[in-house]
C-alpha cells in the first residue's frame, strides 16, 4: 500500500463516499467490471473471533472475482488466541498482507487492531457496529426502493450492533429510522445523538420507541435481528419473552406500507424474530440481503485496497 490507509470500523468511516460505494457495488453485481482484476496480487487477511457463514464466503469470494487472494484465520490458528496482543498481531500482519478483515467480539480489540496495522482494517462485526451488513442492507433497500432519501426504515427487536450501524447509515441517507426497542434494549445513546445530528443536515430523521406497531406505520421497510447474539445464550428464555411483541408478523406489515419489504441480516429463527409466513413470503428480501454482502463488499475492498 502506498499513501495513507484507510479503515472502516464505522459506517461512519465511509459516510462521504457511501452512496458511491452503493453505485460501485451495484456496477460490480450487474457484470459491467466482469474480467477487470483490480485486486491483482493483493491479499486479505480475515480473522475470525466469531464463526460466520455469510462474512467468511463472501469476503472469500470478493476478493477472488477481484483478482486477490483471501486467507482465512482462526483463533485457534493465531498465536493471538495464546496470549500474543492485538497490536503486536497487527504489526505483524501487515508486513505481510494488504488489508485486515476482523470478526470480533469487543469494539476495543477492533480499534487496538485498526491504531496498529500499518494497512486497512475492516470491521465485519463487533460488539458496537456491524457496518459491512449495513452497507448490504442499503444496496438491497435501493435496488426496491429506489432513492434511499426519505424512505421510512422501521427497525423491531434488540438495538444491538447492527441497529447501531443501521440508524447510522440511514441517518448518512437521509432516511427516517425508527427503533422501537423494549425499554433497557435501545441503540447506544452515543451514537443515536450523532445519528440524530446527521440526519438533521440530510433532512431525515432518527426516532426510538418503544411500541413496534407505532415504528413500523407507513415503513417502506421493515427490519429485524436476532434476539440472542453469540455469547448471550444464557440470557435465551428471558430475552425472547422480551422480545417477542416485537416479532415481524402479519399484523406489523399490516402496519407498513403495502409494498413494504421485510428484512433479517440472518441467520433467522423462524417464528421468533419473524414470522415464518413473512420471511418465506413475498415481502421477504432477506436473501438479497444476503446476496448484496459479497458486492457491497467488493466494492468496499475495490475502495481500501485498489491502487
Amino acid at each position: 500500500m502506498t499513501g495513507k490507509k484507510r479503515d472502516m470500523i464505522s459506517i461512519l468511516d465511509v459516510q462521504e463516499d457511501l452512496l458511491e460505494i452503493l453505485d460501485l457495488a451495484e456496477e460490480l453485481k450487474s457484470g459491467r467490471y466482469d474480467g477487470r482484476m483490480p485486486l491483482q496480487g493483493k491479499i486479505l487477511a480475515m480473522i475470525f473471533e466469531k464463526s460466520s457463514t455469510r462474512t467468511r464466503v463472501s469476503f472469500e469470494v470478493g476478493m477472488l472475482e477481484l483478482g486477490g487472494h483471501a486467507l482465512n484465520l482462526s483463533m485457534k490458528e493465531l498465536q493471538l488466541g495464546r496470549g500474543e496482543t492485538v497490536a503486536d498481531t497487527a504489526k505483524v500482519l501487515s508486513r505481510y498482507v494488504d488489508g485486515i478483515m476482523y470478526r470480533a467480539y469487543q469494539h476495543t480489540m477492533m480499534l487496538e487492531l485498526a491504531q496498529n496495522a500499518t494497512v486497512p482494517v475492516i470491521n465485519a462485526l463487533d460488539d458496537v457496529e456491524h457496518p459491512c451488513q449495513t452497507m448490504a442492507d442499503l444496496l438491497t433497500i435501493k435496488e426496491h426502493k429506489g432513492d434511499l432519501a426519505g424512505l421510512r426504515l422501521a427497525y423491531l427487536g434488540d438495538g444491538n450492533n447492527v441497529c447501531n450501524s443501521l440508524m447510522l447509515g440511514a441517518a448518512v441517507c437521509g432516511m427516517n429510522f425508527v427503533a422501537a426497542c423494549p425499554k433497557g434494549y435501545e441503540p447506544s445513546v452515543e451514537l443515536t445523538k450523532k445519528a440524530q445530528s446527521i440526519a438533521k443536515k440530510k433532512k431525515g430523521s432518527i426516532q426510538i420507541v418503544e411500541d413496534p406497531l407505532k415504528a413500523a406505520k407507513g415503513a417502506d421497510a421493515v427490519y429485524t435481528d436476532v434476539w440472542v447474539s453469540m455469547g448471550q445464550e444464557a440470557e435465551a428464555k428471558e430475552r425472547e419473552r422480551i422480545f417477542m411483541p416485537y416479532q415481524i408478523n402479519r399484523e406489523v406489515m399490516r402496519a407498513a406500507k403495502k409494498d413494504a419489504i421485510a428484512m433479517h441480516c440472518l441467520p433467522a429463527h423462524r417464528d421468533m424474530e419473524i414470522a415464518a409466513e413473512i420471511m418465506d413470503g413475498p415481502q421477504s428480501v432477506v436473501f438479497d440481503q444476503a446476496e448484496n454482502r459479497l458486492h457491497t463488499q467488493k466494492a468496499l475492498l475495490y475502495k481500501l485496497l485498489g491502487d
